[in-house]
């Protein structure tokens, strides 16, 4: 019960990574708020978590829209009077290829590039954006962010994403200067390749299968390691961390 009491906001949480997450902290005694911009998926997740006998609420959110975050912080606050923990997790990527074009820079529209940079980055901006008046009122918090691999190194193929995920690892340095004097912690989080719906289409490609599994673990990741990684940080088990970049990816960016 590493989360007992606390309240959890965790965008993205109705597939993936999120979905690993939200379950995780809820068996940990979080309070989670399931936000989440598709309903289906955002009503699962809710009744999975409570018929587990935990607590879970879902509002539906698109984290790109300022008056959706706004809303969503409101609701939560009226709910639960505070929030603990924001986990910055929602994004876009190659599961979005037939909406977004993931190119290199030449070939990327700039319609594509600023909805790409309005999910992946201007959502964890908007989110932190309205979640940390409410944790510098209560001189506590803790704001885990999530980027990729493609945030910390020159992976090409996609280059608005790798820009956006790039800015969420500058984003989280700068907000751990800034408000590590209210005692709120913000750290963030860099997959490598995760077993998840972003990526399924391309591990049916042997090829792009066997380039991902060239870390020094041989494998993909599981939804489950990042939900754990994102715990521990989430966690008073990392009360002396903050502003930490943390690759979560079997190895690969060492290589």
């Amino acid at each position: 019960m590493r989360l007992e009491g606390k309240v959890a906001i965790i965008t993205g949480a109705g597939s993936g990574q999120g979905k690993a997450s939200a379950k995780l902290f809820a068996k940990e005694g979080a309070k989670v708020v399931i936000a989440e911009w598709n309903e289906e998926a955002g009503k699962r997740m809710e009744q999975e978590i409570v018929d587990a006998g935990n607590e879970a609420v879902f509002i539906q959110t698109d984290i790109s829209d300022e008056s959706n975050v706004t809303l969503l912080v409101d609701q939560v606050v009226d709910m639960y009077g505070r929030i603990d923990i924001l986990f910055n997790n929602a994004g876009i990527g190659f599961s979005s290829s037939s909406k977004y074009k993931m190119a290199p820079l030449l070939e990327t529209p700039l319609k594509d590039w600023n909805d790409i940079l309005g999910i992946n980055l201007n959502g964890a901006y908007l989110m932190s954006k309205y979640v940390l008046p409410v944790m510098i009122k209560q001189k506590s918090g803790n704001i885990v962010n999530n980027s990729s691999l493609n945030g910390v190194l020159g992976v090409t193929g996609a280059d608005a994403y790798t820009a956006a995920k790039g800015g969420v690892v500058a984003l989280t340095r700068v907000m751990a200067v800034d408000y590590g004097k209210y005692n709120i912690r913000v750290n963030c989080i860099c997959p490598g390749a995760i077993d998840t719906p972003m990526i399924a289409d391309a591990l049916k490609n042997p090829e792009v299968s066997k380039n991902y599994e060239a870390g020094p673990l041989g494998r993909v990741g599981k939804p489950e390691e990042i939900a754990y990684a994102a715990l521990f940080l989430a966690s008073d088990e990392s009360s002396y961390v903050t502003g930490l970049i943390m690759p979560v990816d079997g190895g690969w960016s060492v290589v």
